[in-house]
């Protein structure tokens, strides 16, 4: 039997890593043994997980705690799983999936049956996150049809603006000393001259 280590990963700095660490400690994995990324897991271009490769070896034992967390993309998520089985030779046992516990069922039936459990729970996975994306645009899409305005409120417009546009427009000043004058950019002042000339 080799050591143990454990594999956390949060999609951002800001989420918190302390579920997937409690359950580190109750399967006794040691802390300098636990590897833990604060990025997303749309690719396997991580610092901590690609350390963590350089030091697994034949018969260590990896724990996470969710498939989702190893990564979100289904491809590359069945390849790690080889790499790590296959190459590393190593034990991986997701913990909130039991029948994911590459210890159980050396035999020719039990990798079978674990591969496809892995395969269906990984499909599922991306699925279900290309859903969230799909449910995601559409939301955004009925908001804007309602009139909701996404990012920062416009600034009021000066209350020398309709004056100093109607100069621009009469040729009397450039564009850009108009935005001077209505201490704007220039891109914001054309945007809202052409925009108020529409109304």
């Amino acid at each position: 039997m080799g050591d143990r280590y454990g594999y956390v990963r949060v999609s951002t700095k800001e989420q918190n890593e302390d579920r997937q660490m409690i359950a580190m400690s109750g399967v006794q994995v040691p802390e300098r043994n636990i590897y833990v990324d604060k990025q997303s897991g749309k690719d396997f271009n991580r610092p901590m997980y690609r350390k963590l490769l350089k030091r697994l070896r034949p018969d260590d034992l990896l724990y996470i705690k969710s498939i989702d967390r190893l990564g979100r993309d289904y491809g590359e998520v069945l390849e790690q799983w080889r790499v790590l089985t296959k190459e590393k030779k190593v034990d991986i046992v997701v913990l909130d999936m039991p029948l994911l516990d590459t210890r159980r069922g050396k035999d020719l039936v039990g990798t079978f049956l674990s591969d496809i459990v892995l395969q269906v729970l990984s499909f599922v996975a991306e699925n279900e996150r290309k859903n969230i994306r799909e449910r995601q645009r559409e939301g955004i899409e009925a908001a804007k049809i309602r009139g909701v305005r996404f990012g920062r409120p416009e600034k009021p417009l000066p209350e020398n603006f309709e004056e100093i546009r109607g100069r621009w427009a009469a040729k009397e000043i450039s564009g850009k000393e108009a935005a001077r004058q209505c201490n704007m950019p220039s891109t914001s002042f054309y945007r809202k001259a052409g925009y108020r000339k529409e109304e």
